[in-house]
């Protein structure tokens, strides 16, 4: 049986290699249908790292936020087209919203909303863990940045949200897509 995933990007250039190296990977192995929902800054960062294409060639749909609500995904979610939600990466920006129950963008406002319902919803937010982490920049060269006490405590504040999980890299993605698959389906 095929997996239906709705998979939410946001703005950040951190695990996005990463996070669309797993996409690529679980969507040949697995029998996945992934549906994208990129955020506007997801858009830009997406070209700036030239993986837009790769991302819409792995996706079965590509949808660009254009409010909170359009296009309209929340619903199709709610009653069951889609087994799981995967947000990856998750900016400090969107970590802290759904931290704090804002709703107010295409991906925050899928999480309040779908986490109303039993479907599990997957985050991988990029600043976990205290001190410094060495990243990509678009080119290719490393960029080593300060993770701020504040976002490793919106991260944490996300283990606490009902049917939300987090995940603590895009390794851990396909583990999580598995325990979808292993979830009756209504």
């Amino acid at each position: 049986m095929t997996l239906r995933v709705v998979w939410g990007i946001t703005g950040s250039g951190d695990l996005l290699r990463e996070t669309v190296t797993a996409m690529a990977a679980i969507r040949e192995a697995e029998e996945v249908e992934i549906t994208t929902v990129l955020s506007r800054a997801a858009v830009k960062v997406l070209r700036w790292y030239k993986l837009e294409d790769e991302v819409r060639r792995i996706s079965r749909r590509v949808f660009v936020e254009e409010d909170a609500n359009t296009p309209f995904i929340v619903g199709p979610m709610q009653i069951g087209r889609y087994d799981c939600f995967v947000v990856a990466p998750a900016t400090a920006n969107t970590t802290a919203k759904v931290a704090c129950g804002i709703a107010d963008t295409i991906i925050t406002n899928a999480v309040a909303q779908v986490g109303k319902t039993d479907i599990p919803i997957f985050m991988l937010p990029v600043d976990q863990r205290p001190g410094t982490t060495v990243t990509t920049r678009p080119g290719g060269e490393s960029l080593t940045l300060r993770i701020r006490a504040l976002d490793v405590e919106n991260a944490d504040r996300l283990r606490r949200i009902e049917h939300l999980h987090v995940l603590g890299g895009a390794d851990e993605i396909a583990g999580a897509l598995r325990s979808c698959q292993e979830r009756p389906r209504e």
